[in-house]
């Protein structure tokens, strides 16, 4: 998968393809249906698949405190993309200049004269350009105009409901993890390099590796029990905590796991997260020797969860 960066990024011979434009946070099955649309539009019609996608979130930009949490940041994004047969991502930068555009202009400038689109599928309720004027049957008459085919992307349903980042959002906050691999297709992860902490756990007996999430907000918050991958053979057991750790007056959110019986220096490393069970929500302790007590208990519980699962 090529990825493109920036309209200034599309050169001519870019020009010609199927395309998609969205958010496409969680890459959830719904996600994975366009995908397999785009990928059985592409080989009927002899053309590459391209999709578009915004960094920051639209709604990240307009009002930070108010947008959704992120499932997943531009790197994890990008990784699950590149397990599907898409040919080309854009990632265009949500700023000033592309917030102001006119949805004809986006359409004109991007899709028709730096991508020359054949094909554009999109959602019925899907809305672009400035003040989100634009919307499907704008672009299906721009269509007309320019000659490109619009088409509405395919729907995947899960028990009767449309599967969205919204429901995977829920399922996450409510700590279902058993829904948001349903959702997704696969275990909710996250990834990230290790970073140097405080090394507060390390006093506590609980060493952790120190990732730092790179969004906004995360989708959920507490303590859990977790495998690690991307170190060695075989995913590790652990537990992790997401917050901001008030015992110790933390202020930043972070993603802090605890390797089970593990020694090794992680710093600097690029390791996945996986997600396997909710034991609790943060809370703020009297002290540190209250704040070990309980990750003694954490650890037995987190144990118990990972070896019955």
């Amino acid at each position: 998968m090529e990825i493109i960066r920036g309209v200034h990024g599309l050169l001519p011979g870019h020009r010609g393809s199927v395309v998609s434009v969205g958010n496409f946070d969680g890459i959830h099955l719904g996600h994975r249906a366009v995908l397999a649309q785009l990928g059985r539009l592409g080989a009927e019609r002899g053309l590459p698949t391209t999709l578009i996608t915004f960094e920051p979130h639209p709604r990240e930009y307009f009002s930070a405190q108010h947008a959704p949490p992120r499932l997943t940041r531009l790197r994890e994004k990008v990784m699950e993309l590149a397990r599907s047969s898409l040919d080309r991502l854009v990632v265009l930068r949500f700023d000033e200049a592309l917030s102001s555009m006119a949805p004809s202009s986006f359409i004109e400038r991007v899709l028709v004269e730096r991508l020359g689109s054949k094909v554009v599928v999109m959602g019925e309720d899907f809305r672009f350009g400035h003040r989100a004027e634009g919307n499907f049957d704008l672009m299906r008459e721009e269509g007309k105009t320019h000659g490109f085919d619009v088409l509405c992307h395919d729907t995947y349903l899960l028990d009767g409901h449309r599967v969205s980042s919204t429901w995977v959002r829920d399922a996450l906050a409510h700590g279902d993890f058993a829904l948001a691999r349903r959702l997704l297709g696969r275990p909710y992860t996250m990834c990230g390099r290790v970073a140097h902490g405080d090394r507060i756990g390390r006093t506590l007996g609980y060493a952790t590796a120190n990732i730092h999430l790179r969004r906004v907000a995360p989708p959920m918050r507490g303590v859990f029990a977790v495998r690690l991958l991307g170190v060695g053979e075989h995913p590790l057991p652990g537990m992790a905590s997401i917050g901001h750790r008030p015992t110790v007056g933390g202020r930043v959110t972070l993603l802090e796991v605890h390797v089970f019986d593990f020694r090794r220096d992680l710093y600097g490393r690029l390791v996945t997260v996986e997600f396997v069970a909710k034991l609790r929500d943060e809370e703020c302790y009297d002290g540190l020797d209250a704040l070990r007590r309980q990750m003694d208990r954490d650890a037995e519980a987190a144990r118990a969860v990972l070896k019955a699962a």
